[in-house]
């Protein structure tokens, strides 16, 4: 009867482990079905897509931005030659009224 009894006690230890086993695969699989879900659902690969397109569209505006700083300096260069130049002519136009009064007198 003993026998009988142990075999019936490991034949319950064994079917429990099973089961166990059993429910441990099937909480595991639920688990990473619930990990892909939130993946998903977090749209973690579509916000990084769109923070990386508009890294490189504020990248070309960066580079735009430059291109038009340099040609801002090279017309405030020009500018200030042509108002050098004015400021010449002006002189010798002041020059050349006082030469001119002078003739008159």
């Amino acid at each position: 009867m003993a026998s009988a009894s142990s075999t019936s006690a490991r034949s319950l230890f064994v079917e429990s482990k099973n089961r166990l086993a059993d429910r441990i695969q099937v909480n595991i699989n639920n688990i990473s079905s619930l990990a892909r879900q939130i993946q998903r659902g977090s749209k973690s690969n579509e916000i990084l897509m769109n923070s990386a397109r508009t890294f490189a569209q504020q990248e070309q505006g960066f580079e735009n931005a430059e291109v038009n700083l340099k040609k801002l300096a090279l017309i405030s260069t020009h500018l200030e030659f042509q108002l050098n130049a004015i400021e010449e002519c002006s002189a010798k136009l002041e020059e050349v009224t006082e030469q001119v009064r002078a003739m008159q007198r």
